[in-house]
């Protein structure tokens, strides 16, 4: 069974990832521009705004998650658009929470001050959905349409969420798991 899961910046996306590839036992597949900014030796925030006039960059991560999901056949995959990028996932799921919900998540994963990682919050979540819209003509913010299943964090602990999915994941494949 391939999972995608798909949120914006803050919601939660790589720990419940992370949490139910481990629980279901299922390799994990997170590609990120943080780990591209790495590979080309770039410092993040430059990179993403390289990424503004480079439409190739998005493709390239697309691409290259897509080919490792279908390289396996279980996985779950959590990537800002992976459930319209993975059309073969049998479980889409999108997360989503406030903007003062992600920033406060940032901020504590991150550091520095509120009112910055709430400015960068609304300013990434800007710029990431008008270079979806442009290149793929993909709306993020809005995933009722394509997901399985959307599923509000802001008052859920990482444990309730990755519990709501694998609940999913049971009735999909009839109630067992290996």
């Amino acid at each position: 069974m391939r999972i995608a899961i798909s949120s914006r910046s803050g919601c939660g996306n790589t720990t419940v990832t992370r949490m139910l590839s481990e629980r279901l036992g299922y390799p994990m597949i997170n590609f990120t521009f943080r780990q591209m900014a790495e590979e080309r030796g770039m410092e993040f925030w430059d990179f993403c705004r390289l990424a503004e006039s480079d439409d190739d960059i998005d493709r390239e991560l697309d691409r290259r998650q897509v080919e490792m999901a279908l390289s396996v056949p279980d996985c779950v995959l959590g990537s800002r658009l992976a459930i319209w990028m993975l059309r073969e996932a049998d479980l889409k799921v999108y997360l989503t929470a406030s903007a003062e919900t992600r920033a406060r998540r940032i901020l504590k994963r991150e550091g520095g001050s509120f009112e910055e990682r709430y400015r960068q919050t609304v300013e990434r979540d800007s710029h990431d959905s008008a270079r979806y819209m442009r290149i793929y003509g993909i709306d993020n913010t809005s995933a009722e349409e394509t997901a399985d299943l959307v599923i509000a964090t802001d008052e859920r602990s990482p444990e309730e969420i990755v519990s709501i999915i694998e609940e999913a994941v049971r009735a999909r494949i009839g109630g067992v798991l290996a």
